[in-house]
């Protein structure tokens, strides 16, 4: 009975000190990430890869909810409130936060960061995309080369991981 008992103790002893490893993982997971906006996770995060395959299935009008990791190619300089993230193969994602709400650091251009949010697709029309054109003071020529809407692949984050 004493032998069980002492093993019944050694088998709580090994599962408290496994729990501590665990615990001390996750406290450096937290560590490495500033967070700003809505509280996130770094967990069942898709590459940029995977959302540049996702943003060309959509629709002008659709909208998913997703969660990916990419490098920032741009920041807004006046504010940070803005963001444009890297997606492959010469794409870009123009990411905005949740009702203006929060805003990220100026100098975090490169650096790799995690959003949260709604992907969706804005499409400028010919007719725009000329009426803009004319007010830049763009020739006639210039203005009659637009022949196609532009397609923007957009997000709205209400929250971001940026790694330290």
């Amino acid at each position: 009975m004493r032998k069980l008992i002492w093993f019944a103790c050694f088998l709580a002893f090994i599962a408290c000190k496994e729990e501590k490893k665990e615990s001390a993982v996750k406290e450096e997971t937290k560590i490495a990430y500033a967070s700003f906006g809505d509280k996130i996770t770094d967990e069942n995060v898709i590459s940029k890869k995977e959302m540049a395959k996702k943003f060309e299935s959509l629709k002008s009008g659709d909208t998913i909810a997703v969660k990916f990791a990419s490098n920032i190619n741009e920041v807004c300089k006046a504010k940070g409130c803005w963001m444009k993230l890297d997606l492959g193969d010469e794409k870009e994602s123009m990411v905005r936060f949740k009702d203006y709400g929060f805003f990220v650091p100026l100098d975090a251009d490169n650096k790799e960061v995690i959003v949260n949010g709604k992907a969706f697709v804005t499409e400028t029309s010919v007719k725009e995309l000329q009426h803009y054109a004319k007010d830049a003071g763009k020739s006639e020529e210039e203005i009659a080369k637009i022949t196609e809407p532009k397609f923007t692949y957009a997000f709205e984050a209400d929250g971001v991981l940026l790694k330290k």
